[in-house]
């Protein structure tokens, strides 16, 4: 890969449209010099809006994509009939074909992963991909996965999941060997259901091979950043991340309202103003937002569709960074540490 990396953009995907897509662009460029991106939907839109923001004339393509995907369509649906002419279906082929190296989308969830799957494949040795999320925790960042991709899952399928977050923190934080935990419901051996019990001994034969096996941790480790890479099945994860989102809303709401309850919180509130913006930044769900779909041939990274601006160039950094740490090359080089124990099955793929 070159140093210039290039993002192919879902522009129609998500619940604002698609000038938070163009703005969250404009915003990622004023950073970052070596960027170009292709925007995938309505040119009679997407072309106009471009005017509104000339910096990103020089470095954009915009491709004709007339068939949007809605926000409700059902994946199976989505897939059959977003193959040819869709946004989305397109973003990702840029991906598929060499002409980017890294997709973005705002779209319906359970609809891009199930054109990812089709377009780009799982990697070999992978049974199925996964959305890890970045997560703020009292220590450092950590990473958490599946938070949606596959309901339930076997144990082989969490083996899967811990390799592949092992290697998106080698390539995020530049770690040799990540910690890496199983969700339980406790830290005992004894505890938990079997599939999560079978995992475990798998990942402690194989502790070593690219990341450093910590057994099993709670959902209070989660925030506390225990460890690195925290592995669980999508039903689970998904609501994890929905809780913490909530509960950062909710707290960030009873801020607020103190702070203005009187002269003196006022007063407080004005003294402490340094310290208090800090924190709403860390607390801001925006700064983290894009879950990366590990696992298949190419990188995607799934924006919060109700997301703003903000929220959107905080899921194409996301994209830049995968790409420049050559995200794909690391996860193949952890499967190959691990490949006595990985699953030589696969998926059967959409038809």
């Amino acid at each position: 890969m070159s140093d210039d990396i290039k993002i192919s953009v879902d522009a129609m995907g998500g619940d604002n449209g698609p000038r938070i897509v163009l703005h969250g662009a404009r915003l990622t460029l004023r950073e970052r010099g070596n960027i170009s991106f292709i925007f995938h939907g309505r040119e009679q839109i997407l072309q106009p809006l471009l005017e509104e923001f000339p910096e990103l004339k020089p470095v954009s393509v915009i491709r004709d994509r007339q068939t949007v995907i809605a926000m409700d369509e059902k994946p199976s649906a989505a897939l059959r009939r977003g193959r040819k002419d869709s946004s989305m279906w397109s973003a990702l082929q840029s991906v598929k074909d060499g002409e980017a190296d890294v997709s973005v989308s705002g779209g319906n969830t359970g609809a891009l992963m199930a054109m990812a799957t089709f377009c780009l494949r799982p990697i070999k040795g992978v049974s199925r991909p996964a959305i890890a999320a970045i997560w703020p925790t009292e220590r450092t960042d950590i990473i958490v996965l599946d938070v949606g991709a596959t309901i339930g899952g076997d144990a082989q399928q969490l083996v899967d999941f811990a390799i592949l977050g092992a290697a998106l923190a080698r390539a995020l934080f530049d770690h040799s060997s990540p910690s890496v935990g199983l969700l339980n419901v406790g830290t005992e051996e004894l505890k938990g259901v079997d599939s999560v019990r079978d995992a475990a001994k798998i990942l402690a034969e194989r502790d070593g091979a690219g990341f450093s096996f910590r057994g099993f941790v709670e959902g209070s480790d989660i925030g506390k950043g225990t460890v690195d890479v925290v592995v669980t099945e999508g039903f689970v994860g998904n609501i994890a991340l929905k809780t913490a989102e909530g509960t950062a809303r909710q707290v960030g709401s009873y801020f607020r309202k103190a702070l203005k309850a009187d002269w003196v919180s006022r007063l407080g509130a004005a003294v402490s103003m340094q310290a208090l913006s800090a924190l709403k930044r860390k607390m801001d769900p925006r700064a983290i937002n894009g879950g990366v779909f590990l696992g298949l041939n190419g990188i995607v990274i799934k924006s919060h569709g109700g997301t703003d601006e903000i929220g959107f160039k905080s899921a194409l950094d996301l994209a830049y960074e995968m790409a420049r740490f050559r995200l794909i090359d690391k996860i193949g080089e952890g499967l190959e540490k691990f490949t006595p124990h990985t699953s030589s099955k696969s998926e059967k793929q959409p038809e």
